[in-house]
């Protein structure tokens, strides 16, 4: 039988959230506007000024959705150490992205997308962090709400 590994405090949590933040290069983004099937897609990112920024072309259905309704979850990695996001989206034009924005993208990234006209930025604000590992941090998941962390 392998055991959990021991929980960890919620500051601990925090930290390698943030780290997961900075480091990771891909996350599942979930979109629905109410009008057809929700969308499950992984994009690339870019953790810039608290929020997440990704790119997509204007016409999938991830930026179609948003603009229809921008609240959506945003999830970062394995089904053992997870953390989900539920944030608040924005549909911004390819060429409309603040340049420091923009450099960050292409630096983590290596392409950039700025001012070509079939492509588009979403930049994700946080509205609620879940962070958990395995069963033992269940209870004290809740690491961000109202925007705001709470440790």
């Amino acid at each position: 039988m392998v055991s959990n590994p021991p929980a960890r405090d919620a500051g601990q949590r925090k930290r390698d959230a943030l780290r997961r933040l900075e480091t990771d290069e891909d996350a599942w983004v979930s979109s629905a506007s109410g009008e057809g099937p929700p969308c499950l897609v992984p994009l690339s990112f870019v953790w810039h000024d608290e929020q997440l920024v990704m790119a997509t072309k204007g016409t999938n259905p991830t930026a179609r959705n948003l603009r229809a309704q921008a609240a959506c979850w945003v999830a970062l990695g394995r089904t053992r150490d997870v953390v989900l996001i539920e944030s608040t989206a924005e549909v911004i034009a390819s060429d409309a992205l603040p340049d420091d924005a923009g450099e960050a993208f292409v630096k983590k990234l290596g392409w950039d997308p700025r001012g070509r006209g079939a492509w588009v930025f979403l930049a994700f604000r946080p509205r609620r962090v879940l962070v958990w590992r395995e069963e033992n941090e269940l209870a004290d998941r809740e690491l961000m709400r109202d925007g705001k962390w709470r440790v």
